[in-house]
């Protein structure tokens, strides 16, 4: 049996970040939190995620900020990144997300669309569901 990945997710919002986690973790992913772009940078080096979800809009360091030191680690150069962002993305902006090798989606957002988004970025089958994975729409 292979151990499960992990998933990074970064998000201010509390409540958002803990749905995300959970969803990921109902399908056999181990997920871990940051609130800000500080504390996914330590978590990115410790746990070393498989994936990482990414907020725009966050306190102190943006989401765009947050790639940039990230795709300066050597270990971190090619770690699949989905943003999630309900914020505007001007063309400059996206082509900048884009050089970062950065997936965009925008909000609103299911859990299951999340799901899928992390099963394509990881290019593996779907784990089987442990529990019923809410609708939540965000």
């Amino acid at each position: 049996m292979t151990p499960a990945q992990t998933v990074l997710v970064i998000d201010d919002q509390v409540t958002l970040a803990r749905a995300f986690a959970l969803a990921l973790e109902s399908v056999g992913y181990v997920a871990h939190i940051a609130h800000t772009a500080e504390d996914g940078l330590r978590l990115a080096q410790r746990e070393h995620p498989a994936a990482i979800i990414l907020d725009l809009r966050m306190p102190f360091i943006s989401g765009t900020g947050f790639l940039y030191r990230l795709r300066a680690l050597r270990q971190h150069r090619d770690t699949p990144v989905l943003v999630v962002t309900g914020a505007p993305v001007n063309e400059d902006l996206r082509t900048e997300l884009a050089d970062l090798r950065a997936v965009v989606r925008f909000k609103p957002f299911g859990l299951p669309d999340l799901i899928k988004e992390v099963h394509a970025l990881l290019n593996g089958p779907p784990p089987s569901s442990s529990g019923p994975v809410h609708r939540l729409v965000i």
